[in-house]
C-alpha cells in the first residue's frame, strides 16, 4: 500500500510539474528582481525596468516565455487589485467633490482627443471608421502605468494627481460607449442575429451597478464581522479577493471595465472598520500581479511588425503621443491648471492604454479593423507605454518655470527688530510667539504662492532668498536684534548661518535643525541656538503615552527632563567625537528583547541621570 501510494504521488507530482513550466515561472520572477532594481537605481522607475525585462524574456528576446498573451490576461488582474486599492482611499464623499472633474474635464479631454486623434488618422490615410477606432484607443490613458508612476512619486494623493485620478476613472467608463460605437460600425453588425440590443445591454450594466452598490452597503460589513470574529486570517484574504474579483465579474457580465467594478467595491469598503485589513490582505497580489502586467506588455511588444512598419510606427507614435499631450497641456491650461501642473499632466498621460487592446481586439473581430492594422495600432500603444517613463525622466531636465509674481513683493529697507526666514509651519508657529509680545517682524520667503496665500491670514510676507547676502541686506539684517532660519531645506538653513556668521557676526541667530546631523553643523556654523523640528513635539506626546499608561505628572516631568539631559550630554559629546559619540546615553530596548529571546538572563535596567535645569538642545 505504502509503494502504491508513494508511486501516485509521484505521478501526481510529474502532472503537476508538467502543468506548470517552472522555467517560465523562474524567468518571470528573475525579470523583474533583475530589472527593476536596476532600472530604478539609474532613475528610470520601476515600470520601465518591467517593460524592458519583458521585452528581454519575451518571444522576440530570449523566447523564454511563449505565449505572452495568456500571461497578459491573468497580470490584468494586477490592475483590478490596484484599482481596488485605489478606491479603499476614496470615501464616496471625496468622489463626490471630484465629480466635475471626473464628467467635466473627463469628458472634454475624452471628447478633444478623440476628435483630434481621429482627424490625425483620417490625415494618415486610414478610413474615417479606422481612425476613429485607432484615435478613440489611444486616447484611453494607461491606468495602471500612470497610477504606478504617480505613487512612486509620492503624487497620488496630491491635488494634481487626485484630479488625474478622476479623468481616468472617466476613460475607464468611456470603453463601455466606444465598445457599443465598435458594435455599431462594424460590417457584421447588420449580420449578427440575436446580438443584445442597446436598451438591454444598458438595462444590464445599471443594473449591475445597482447590484454591487446594494451588496457593498448591506452585506459586505456584516460578511466580513463574521468572518474577523471566527479569527481565521487565510479566510479574510481568500473573502478580500472574493469581494475584489467578483465586483471585478459582476462587472464584465454587465459589459462594464472590470478594473470600474473593483473601484467601486474599493470605495464602498473605504468607510468600513476592515479598510485597513483587506489593504493589506491585497497589496502582495496586487504588487506581484501588478508587475507582471508591465512584464507581459513588454513581451507582447512584436518586434518584427515594428520591424515591418517602422515608418509608420515612428509617424504614428510621435504625431498621437504630441497630438494628445498637447491638447492635454492646453486644456488644463484653459481651466487654470498652472505651466507645470499642465505640463506634467500632459507628460503622463500622453501614451495608450491597456483598455486600447480590448477595443482593437474587438475591431478586429468584428471586421472594422484588419488583423495587421490591429497589429500595427497595438505596438503603437506599447511603445507610448515604454516611452512614458522616459518622458517623465525629461521633465527634469527642462528649466523650472519662473514663479508669478503677482501680488508678492521683495524686500527693500525693511525696519524690523527680528528677520524670520522661512515662513512655513515652523516659521508661522515661531512668528506667534513673538507677536504676542510686540516684537516688529520682517517676514521673507520663496514660495510666492505660500506668500499670496499668507497675505489673505494677515501676513505680510516678502519674497526673498535668504541665502543671498543682498537680500539679508534689503530685509534690514543690518538692524534687526535676533534672525531666525526657519527654511526646510538643510543645505539652505546652514548656508543662510555660515553667510550670516561671516558677513553680521553680532548678530543672534536661533535656527529651525532638520535632525541631529544638521544641528551639529549649524552649532558649528555659529548659530546661538539650535532646535531639531521634531525633538520637543516626540517629547510632548511621549510625555502624554506615559500618562495614559498611569503615570503621574510628577513622574512624566522627571522622565522628560531626564531625556533632556541625556540628549545634552550626548549632543555636547557628539561635538567632540562625532554622530557615534555618546552611545552609552541613549537608552535602549536591545537588551530586553534579548533577554526575552533567552540569550541575556542579568536584569537590565536604564540609567537614569539627575535633570539639570537646562533648555533642551543648547
Amino acid at each position: 500500500m505504502a509503494g502504491e501510494a508513494i508511486a501516485h504521488g509521484t505521478e501526481i507530482a510529474v502532472a503537476a510539474a508538467s502543468s506548470i513550466d517552472l522555467v517560465q515561472v523562474v524567468a518571470l520572477l528573475a525579470a523583474g528582481v533583475i530589472a527593476v532594481p536596476i532600472f530604478k537605481r539609474a532613475g528610470l522607475g520601476s515600470v520601465l525596468g518591467y517593460l524592458a525585462a519583458g521585452l528581454a524574456i519575451g518571444p522576440f528576446g530570449l523566447r523564454l516565455i511563449a505565449d505572452p498573451e495568456a500571461i497578459l490576461h491573468v497580470s490584468e488582474l494586477g490592475v483590478v487589485l490596484f484599482l481596488f486599492i485605489v478606491g479603499l482611499e476614496m470615501e464616496p464623499s471625496r468622489l463626490w467633490s471630484l465629480r466635475k472633474q471626473i464628467f467635466g474635464v473627463g469628458v472634454l479631454q475624452v471628447a478633444l482627443c478623440g476628435a483630434l486623434l481621429t482627424g490625425a488618422g483620417v490625415l494618415l490615410g486610414f478610413a474615417p471608421a479606422v481612425a476613429f477606432v485607432a484615435g478613440m484607443g489611444f486616447v484611453l490613458t494607461s491606468t495602471a502605468i500612470v497610477m504606478q508612476l504617480l505613487t512612486e512619486r509620492g503624487e497620488l494623493a496630491s491635488p494634481p494627481g487626485q484630479r488625474i485620478v478622476s479623468i481616468l476613472l472617466l476613460e475607464d467608463l468611456a470603453i463601455v460607449p466606444l465598445l457599443a460605437v465598435v458594435a455599431l460600425l462594424a460590417p457584421r453588425a447588420a449580420d449578427a442575429a440575436g446580438a443584445t440590443p442597446v436598451w438591454l445591454a444598458i438595462l444590464i450594466a445599471v443594473g449591475c451597478v445597482a447590484a454591487l452598490n446594494l451588496i457593498g452597503r448591506w452585506v459586505l460589513n456584516p460578511l466580513f464581522r463574521i468572518l474577523a470574529n471566527a479569527q481565521a486570517r487565510e479566510v479574510m484574504t481568500a473573502a478580500a479577493l472574493l469581494v475584489v474579483l467578483g465586483a471585478a465579474l459582476l462587472f464584465q457580465f454587465g459589459g462594464l471595465s472590470m478594473a470600474m467594478g473593483a473601484f467601486l467595491a474599493g470605495v464602498l469598503l473605504s468607510t468600513s472598520t476592515f479598510k485597513h485589513q483587506l489593504e493589506a490582505d491585497i497589496e502582495p497580489f496586487r504588487g506581484i500581479l501588478l508587475g507582471l502586467f508591465f512584464l507581459a506588455v513588454g513581451m507582447s511588444l512584436d518586434v518584427t511588425i515594428v520591424a515591418q512598419n517602422w515608418r509608420m510606427l515612428i509617424v504614428t507614435v510621435v504625431a498621437y503621443m504630441a497630438i494628445k499631450g498637447g491638447a492635454i497641456f492646453v486644456l488644463a491650461r484653459l481651466l487654470k491648471s498652472s505651466f507645470a501642473e499642465a505640463l506634467e499632466r500632459a507628460l503622463l498621460m500622453a501614451q495608450g492604454g491597456e483598455f486600447a487592446f480590448v477595443l482593437y481586439t474587438t475591431a478586429a473581430a468584428s471586421g472594422l479593423i484588419s488583423a495587421d492594422q490591429q497589429a500595427v495600432f497595438s505596438a503603437t500603444v506599447i511603445i507610448s507605454m515604454v516611452l512614458t517613463p522616459l518622458t517623465i525622466q525629461a521633465l527634469r531636465l527642462l528649466p523650472r518655470p519662473a514663479q508669478s509674481m503677482d501680488g508678492v513683493e521683495e524686500p527693500d529697507g525693511l525696519s524690523g527688530d527680528v528677520l524670520v526666514i522661512g515662513f512655513g509651519r515652523f516659521g508661522q508657529i515661531t512668528s506667534q510667539a513673538l507677536l504676542a509680545r510686540g516684537h516688529k517682524l520682517s517676514l521673507i520667503d520663496t514660495d510666492t504662492e505660500m506668500i499670496r496665500v499668507a497675505a489673505q491670514f494677515g501676513a505680510k510676507v516678502y519674497y526673498g532668498d535668504g541665502t543671498r547676502l543682498d537680500i539679508l541686506r534689503a530685509a534690514g539684517i543690518e538692524k534687526v536684534d535676533l534672525v531666525v532660519i526657519a527654511v526646510d531645506k538643510r543645505a539652505d538653513a546652514l548656508r543662510i548661518a555660515e553667510l550670516i556668521h561671516a558677513e553680521f557676526p553680532l548678530v543672534k541667530v536661533m535656527a529651525r535643525a532638520f535632525d541631529r546631523g544638521a544641528a551639529l553643523d549649524l552649532v558649528k556654523a555659529g548659530v546661538d541656538y539650535q532646535i531639531r523640528e521634531m525633538f520637543e513635539s516626540a517629547l510632548v506626546l511621549g510625555g502624554e503615552a506615559l500618562r495614559l499608561l498611569g503615570s503621574s505628572d510628577e513622574e512624566v516631568a522627571d522622565v522628560l527632563d531626564g531625556v533632556r539631559e541625556r540628549d545634552r550630554q550626548r549632543f555636547a559629546a557628539q561635538l567632540v567625537g562625532g554622530l557615534r559619540a555618546g552611545r552609552d546615553l541613549l537608552l535602549s530596548n536591545a537588551e530586553e528583547q534579548a533577554r526575552e529571546s533567552g540569550a541575556v538572563t542579568g536584569p537590565s535596567e536604564p540609567v537614569m541621570l539627575d535633570p539639570a535645569p537646562q533648555k533642551a538642545d543648547n
